[in-house]
């Protein structure tokens, strides 16, 4: 093989990974507001070559200038989406292997609680923290780091406790806080109908890997969002299974149904 077809196989490698980038970043804000920004940002790069083409000195100057704070106004503009984007790397199997969190009978605890806030009633949004850390909106709650307990997470969604509008996180097997607040989602595609609760569980879960949740005090449903996606109206079982599917506990580990 000699050198021409050595740098035709590297030109042609280079174009195949700045395709497959465009493409994730295509698919990462396809439905969101930065899909109009980056149609914004292509006409200005499409103006600067023609400005340069037929020599439109006035026009060619501004865009030159502007060329200067594109990279800081890209980050800007698209933080959460980038942020989004190194979620998904951070989510990759191999690192994955690195930061499993450990896991125990935690999920019995969260689905008995589930089902007690139910039956009573309460609303309430817990937020299961996995690979990427939480540490800002947990700093936006009260601190409690106790071990998780089904009778604990109702208590503390009970009115009058001053706690019960916010979420509890869960951190390495232990409730590390509650009353915490959750960005909302920013998905311009969210149902009008969805409550202030669900649309934070949705927005936590676009802007980490957590699995958040959410418990209708109006009309006693249980939903979850992980991944930017919601699902809505679980019973208990489906709920266990999601938990189970997405946390990797394996079934025989879990206690039957009562």
């Amino acid at each position: 093989m000699n050198v021409f077809h050595i740098n035709l196989l590297i030109d042609t490698i280079d174009i195949l990974i700045v395709a497959y980038l465009f493409y994730r970043l295509l698919l990462l804000v396809k439905g969101t507001r930065a899909a109009q920004m980056i149609m914004g940002l292509i006409v200005l790069i499409i103006l600067s070559f023609i400005a340069q083409w037929v020599n439109l000195h006035a026009l060619n100057w501004i865009l030159s200038s502007l060329k200067t704070v594109w990279v800081v106004t890209f980050i800007i503009l698209f933080q959460p989406e980038l942020r989004k984007g190194l979620t998904l790397l951070g989510k990759n199997r191999f690192l994955g292997f690195f930061l499993k969190l450990e896991e125990s009978s935690m999920v019995s605890e969260i689905v008995k609680a589930v089902q007690m806030l139910v039956d009573k009633g309460l609303g309430a949004i817990i937020v299961i923290e996995r690979n990427v850390g939480l540490k800002n909106f947990i700093e936006t709650g009260t601190q409690i780091d106790s071990r998780i307990s089904a009778d604990l997470i109702v208590t503390i969604f009970t009115p009058p406790s001053p706690l019960h509008d916010g979420a509890v996180i869960i951190e390495k097997n232990r409730i590390i806080a509650a009353g915490c607040i959750l960005p909302l989602s920013q998905n311009p595609r969210i149902q009008k109908s969805l409550g202030t609760r669900h649309r934070a569980g949705l927005g936590l879960s676009e802007e980490s890997d957590a699995i958040v949740i959410m418990v209708s005090e109006e009309t006693r449903t249980i939903s979850i969002a992980a991944d930017g996606k919601l699902k809505r109206n679980l019973d208990i079982n489906a709920l266990r299974n999601e938990l189970i599917a997405r946390i990797g506990i394996k079934s025989e580990e879990m206690p039957a149904t009562a």
